[in-house]
């Protein structure tokens, strides 16, 4: 089974490096970027075919490693 987990930054947190983004994106001559959010993406292969067991599984390791839960959230896609 394979799945996604996307990472990104809540809402209200700086995102120094989305506006370093948005700055060259600019200087590069790209029109119309009214902001960027700079995230992670981690595509995992798992061994399980149980779908509820994957989630468990992926759900403590963004709880554990893969997002900062305190200025992060994550989303989990099996696909």
């Amino acid at each position: 089974m394979k799945a996604r987990v996307t990472v990104t930054l809540k809402n209200g947190v700086l995102d120094p490096q989305g506006k370093a983004i948005e700055g060259a994106l600019r200087s590069l001559g790209v029109e119309g970027i009214a902001g960027v959010r700079q995230g992670k993406v981690f595509d995992i292969e798992l061994e399980t075919g149980d779908k509820a067991e994957a989630e468990a599984s992926l759900k403590a390791a963004c709880e554990k490693l893969l997002a900062n839960t305190v200025i992060e959230n994550y989303r989990v896609e099996l696909i």
